[in-house]
């Protein structure tokens, strides 16, 4: 059982029994509670804080847990309220002159989100399972962090000269076309494409983008009001020859693209379409959003991989972002926007607006996370983590699925299979869901109607190598009931 229903299963049986105590009266302590109910000292403390917000408990260091006073201020968590319930049918009518419900365009975003029950395995998910990721090199930051000089002083609102010094070396490298002062720190890759979608193209404009794409990206583009509009990719990357003609058809100002192991794709942009695109983007008086989001996730097999695309411009084409959620914790919400001239002022500016500045304990922790020996390590580990999941995952649907069989890149942490023609990505995605696995039906990947079904598998997102394998094995029965 995972961490999160233990504690919520916990919480719930010490509630009920927390109501028959009298007021003041002591709590078993965590010892006794550990072993009666089989739990680890995490959950049975993260149990006491989710009743100690509820009012139902009180925590007296040294003492231990008491049953708390009666609750008096309304409506206690878990208690229900008889409170007459409010009209809120006057706020379809204030909303109703919006472009449209926003949790159309969040949909995607949120499945991907979204955390399946213990017994399902996911292959959804755009973040590495927990088992894949740094926490006690995390933990460890966050302390010497929390003791450093000034940790919790206001921070420039560019970011920490030292972690902007980092991004620019890592991006554009030692002596490069980045400087220190081109570095922007955002809350994480989704924070820094909505800064710069909102700062690059006015409202109304249309956007390139590639096709497939990441669907986070197309809401994004969508909440702020443009219009994205798709450029083909296939195994080399974006089709430069279809770019050329959509900054022709469209006049956009704005390409956004996933040179390395794109998602859903997973292709890297060939070497003759890297200088492509700039070209192009150049003669069109236009901007390339270069989201790298998969740079740390390489594989140990893959061979050495093409420099960012800021890292050849010069002239200020290219906004980079990067971002270091996915190879160290969806929690760390720390990346950065890379840009030159009026276009970085431009995405200053509506960061500042936005949400004044990252705060500044995460980045301080950030500089000793990366300082840290042990996140190279760490790097590596994940490196041949993902390449064996790869290799087990394509292995399983070779085995139980082999006409699904897509590209499988040694970078990324997905596979896009290419579904027959006739069959239904969504219905396949809720008939797996029903055997046991979550998966990521193809699509929301596509800005117009898809040529094909597809499927996004997240092998990284499973709880070890064989759950990978037996979530496939569930795919395969939920797939031949479909076809049945």
């Amino acid at each position: 059982m995972n961490e999160r229903s233990s504690v919520t299963e916990l919480a719930d049986t010490l509630r009920a029994e927390v109501e028959r105590y009298p007021e003041g009266r002591k709590l078993p302590s965590s010892r006794v509670l550990m072993e009666r109910h089989q739990v680890s000292p995490v959950t049975v403390s993260r149990a006491m804080a989710v009743l100690s917000a509820e009012g139902l408990v009180v925590s007296r260091p040294g003492a231990g847990v008491f049953r708390a006073a009666a609750f008096t201020g309304g409506a206690r968590a878990g208690v229900p309220s008889t409170a007459r319930p409010g009209d809120l049918s006057w706020q379809e009518v204030a909303l109703s002159a919006d472009s449209g419900p926003r949790d159309l365009l969040a949909a995607p975003v949120f499945a991907t989100l979204r955390v399946p029950p213990p017994d399902v395995v996911d292959l959804n998910s755009g973040y590495p399972h927990a088992s894949l990721l740094p926490e006690r090199l995390l933990a460890a930051a966050l302390a010497r962090a929390g003791r450093r000089p000034g940790a919790w002083d206001r921070p420039p609102t560019d970011g920490l000269t030292e972690l902007r010094g980092w991004f620019a070396r890592g991006i554009g490298g030692q002596g490069g076309p980045i400087g220190t002062g081109d570095v922007l720190i955002t809350a994480g890759g989704q924070s820094g494409l909505t800064v710069a979608m909102r700062s690059l193209a006015a409202p109304g404009s249309p956007v390139l983008v590639e096709s497939p794409t990441y669907s986070g990206i197309l809401a994004v583009v969508r909440a702020a009001g443009l219009r994205p509009v798709p450029v083909p990719v296939d195994a080399d990357g974006v089709r430069t020859d279809l770019l050329a003609d959509a900054f022709d058809a469209t006049r956009a100002r704005v390409f956004v693209c996933q040179p390395l192991f794109q998602n859903p794709t997973g292709a890297v942009l060939s070497p003759a379409r890297r200088a492509e695109v700039l070209r192009i983007a150049r003669t069109a008086g236009a901007f390339v959003v270069e989201d790298d989001f998969a740079r740390l996730l390489v594989h140990s097999d893959a061979p050495a991989l093409p420099r960012p695309l800021a890292a050849d411009d010069p002239d200020g084409v290219v906004v980079h972002l990067r971002s270091l959620t996915k190879a160290a914790s969806p929690n760390l919400r720390v990346g950065a926007l890379t840009a030159r001239g009026p276009a970085l002022a431009r995405l200053r500016a509506t960061q500042v607006v936005d949400s004044f500045f990252v705060p500044r304990p995460l980045q301080e922790a950030t500089l000793e996370l990366v300082a840290d020996p042990g996140w190279a390590r760490h790097l590596r580990t994940l490196g041949t983590e993902l390449k064996d999941r790869r290799t087990a995952t394509v292995a399983a649907l070779n085995r139980e699925l082999p006409g699904l069989v897509g590209a499988h890149n040694r970078g990324g942490y997905h596979l896009w299979l290419r579904l027959p023609d006739g069959v239904d990505d969504g219905a396949l995605t809720a008939a797996a869901l029903r055997a046991g696995v979550q998966i990521t039906p193809g699509r929301p990947y596509h800005a117009a109607e898809p040529p094909a079904p597809h499927l996004r598998l997240s092998y990284a997102a499973a709880e070890s190598t064989a759950h990978a394998v037996e979530g496939v094995r569930r795919l395969r029965r939920a797939y031949e009931a479909a076809a049945g």
